[in-house]
């Protein structure tokens, strides 16, 4: 593990490996990782968001668990993203077949399931202020 960490800051080690590739694939790489990247300061601000302007919800602590939540989430998306752009272009250099990944689809349900949470807790919430 410390030594995929070592690579994401010493450019000189990913690039002994392998050939130079064409700098488009190397270009497109690191476009993703910048999205990726975004997504996950979008999750932090989210999160900060939550904490700051969300009012209290019907369960006690909902709020911050949302924050909480969103925040971790963002930060966990941003590891990623630097890890899969590290993959991605050593598979590039060295002409091996790109890394798959499921952290996709599982951010994906994730935001999908937080949504639904989100949608009983607002149900909740108009139900029981009547």
């Amino acid at each position: 593990m410390w030594e995929s960490i070592r690579r994401w800051f010493d450019p000189r080690e990913l690039r002994s490996v392998g050939s130079t590739p064409d700098y488009r694939f190397s270009l497109a790489n690191e476009r993703t990782f910048l999205a990726w990247l975004r997504t996950g300061l979008a999750l932090v601000a989210g999160g900060l968001a939550a904490a700051q302007f969300l009012p209290p919800l019907p369960l006690r602590h909902l709020r911050e668990a949302i924050a909480i939540a969103l925040l971790l989430l963002g930060g966990a998306v941003a590891v990623r993203a630097v890890d899969h752009w590290a993959r991605t272009e050593r598979a590039i250099r060295l002409g091996e077949e790109l890394p798959a990944s499921r952290f996709p689809a599982v951010l994906a349900l994730t935001v999908g399931l937080g949504a639904l949470l989100l949608v009983v807790a607002v149900l909740l919430r108009a139900l029981g202020g009547r």
